[in-house]
């Protein structure tokens, strides 16, 4: 069968990865046309763009960029359906994907899979709507949105486990490094590592790394800053935000870093459920511009109360979340010191990770997705 996938960022990249190769097993004859990145790629099939030309994030940046937007959605539609696959596979990326999904359900036979379902128990409940009429079969990767979908909406959705939970324990079990060949590696000090984790697009980068890179400079003598780069963004660009700090930066190193890390800031995000599941304690920053506003806004708007999947998933505070106008240098150091070796919020977060953990369910996502979709497209 022929799959066509979209995806609009890295973790979208690796979800997708994983899919495809279980995808593979199940239909030996199983073709793939892409909007994806370098992971997706090295499953075989045709890279049509890389979802480096997507990524914008915010009202300015897709406002600046939105006649590349939409040029880029105008040639996904006419390309998915020039194609004609037997099924139309989404990950996540709603404001790009919904459309594309109302579209090819309004000018083809397509079947519209949605895999890692949009986010709209937070923000933009409304596109439950699009949802119900454009997508055949949504499959979840978090617990909680069966009870969002079925029990609210009355929209049958299919829960198949979180790939996280398979991506890292296959890292844990095919990367037995120790800690002292990851510092000669990579020329650290040797000291424990405080890792630091700023997103993946260059807006959440400029208004987050600066303030994590000055709030850590105090614990320096004890502990050494280490920064995961995002794939997509070029080292000038940090460069340019770090302004000559001296901030060891890793590229294709996260799990590896977060294997050894003792303690890490994270923007919110993926990265803050695979810290999680990494063990390390975390302190969860997410800064914006016009903080007081942006606090209003998501104390009357959103309709959730946390912010990160961790707390989400646990369904309650395990990861303290500074978010607007609470990121600020002062309250990342005193949180940071809960959470350090001796600290009285350390033990007590790792606690709540196991119970977010058994939350999850057991591993397998991409396989159970990828049977799913071969059992649902074969009855068909």
């Amino acid at each position: 069968m022929k799959y066509y996938l979209i995806v609009g960022e890295a973790s979208g990249d690796l979800h997708a990865s994983r899919l495809m190769k279980e995808l593979k097993k199940k239909d030996r004859a199983a073709e793939f046309r892409f909007f994806g990145g370098d992971l997706m790629k090295e499953q075989g099939g045709e890279l049509v763009k890389h979802y480096k030309e997507l990524a914008y994030m915010g009202f300015v940046p897709v406002l600046l960029h939105l006649r590349t937007i939409l040029r880029n959605m105008n040639f996904c539609k006419r390309d998915v359906l020039e194609w004609n696959p037997d099924v139309l596979i989404l990950v996540d990326y709603p404001g790009f994907n919904l459309s594309i999904a109302k579209y090819v359900h309004m000018y083809s036979k397509i079947p519209v899979y949605y895999y890692i379902s949009p986010k709209i128990w937070a923000w933009k409940e409304y596109r439950i709507k699009n949802i119900r009429r454009d997508v055949n079969e949504l499959f979840s990767i978090l617990p909680f949105e069966v009870d969002f979908f079925e029990g609210k909406h009355h929209y049958p959705i299919h829960y198949v486990g979180n790939p996280t939970l398979d991506e890292v324990e296959d890292y844990r079990q095919n990367n037995k490094v120790d800690f002292a060949r990851f510092v000669s590696d990579n020329g650290l000090s040797g000291k424990p590592v405080l890792a630091l984790l700023a997103g993946s697009r260059k807006q959440e980068i400029k208004d987050n790394l600066a303030l994590m890179v000055e709030a850590v400079s105090v614990f320096e003598s004890e502990y050494e800053p280490v920064l995961a780069a995002a794939p997509n963004i070029e080292p000038e660009f940090y460069a340019s935000v770090l302004e000559g700090r001296g901030i060891k930066v890793l590229y294709g190193q996260t799990y590896r870093m977060l294997n050894h890390a003792c303690v890490a800031l994270v923007t919110s995000g993926t990265a803050t459920l695979e810290t999680a599941i990494f063990r390390v304690p975390q302190v969860v920053c997410y800064y914006t511009a016009c903080g007081r506003v942006v606090s209003f806004l998501r104390r009357h708007l959103l309709k959730v109360k946390f912010v990160s999947l961790v707390n989400l998933i646990a369904g309650r505070e395990v990861v303290r979340e500074l978010v607007a106008d609470g990121m600020t240098v002062r309250n990342i150091r005193r949180e940071l010191i809960r959470i350090l070796p001796g600290g009285e919020g350390r033990d007590m977060m790792l606690r709540g990770y196991e119970d977010m953990v058994v939350r999850l369910g057991d591993t397998g996502a991409p396989v159970k997705a990828a049977e799913m979709m071969v059992r649902l497209l074969e009855r068909k």
